[in-house]
């Protein structure tokens, strides 16, 4: 049990890792864009956050973007292995052209899950750490606070800057 519980964690601070970098390196999203980023974006600075870390927060909620291909390139490795996971790249894909969205941090988000989900299976994780780790992520991310996750958030997202 302690066992499964720390592969969840490593799975957790990799997601993390991976999807806000991806965003960061995508520059995702400059400014609001998405009416549902803009207006979670605008409610977090209403309420002393960073408003570039709301337009991130934002944008995970409301795009398909590269939270959301690491989740389904976790759920797409876990019931068919790599091939699934490429599934879901694509699937990702057809969101994002859906959105009037590029698609390059979620697309690549699900290819690169993809491969670091089967390379960690190769050392005794599973498909399954990856689906709890990067829920996880998102929750910390979206669940805990608003306005200090928006802080940390903005202060990558200036690195790009």
């Amino acid at each position: 049990m302690l066992e499964e519980f720390g592969r969840i964690v490593v799975a957790a601070v990799i997601a993390w890792i991976l999807f806000l970098s991806l965003d960061i390196f995508w520059r995702l999203p400059q400014k609001g864009g998405v009416s549902g980023a803009d207006a979670i974006g605008e409610a977090i600075a209403g309420r002393d956050g960073d408003q570039h870390g709301g337009w991130m927060m934002g944008n995970i909620v409301c795009s398909p973007d590269a939270s959301a291909g690491t989740l389904l390139a976790a759920c797409g490795v876990f019931v068919a292995g790599i091939p699934g996971g490429i599934a879901a790249a694509v699937l990702v894909y057809i969101g994002n052209r859906i959105c009037h969205d590029k698609g390059y941090a979620g697309t690549s988000g699900a290819l690169i899950a993809t491969l670091i989900i089967a390379g960690f299976m190769q050392i005794g994780f599973f498909a399954s750490d990856f689906i709890a780790g990067m829920v996880l992520a998102i929750l910390t991310i979206q669940g805990i606070s608003h306005i200090h996750a928006s802080r940390l958030i903005g202060y990558f997202w200036r690195w790009r800057a």
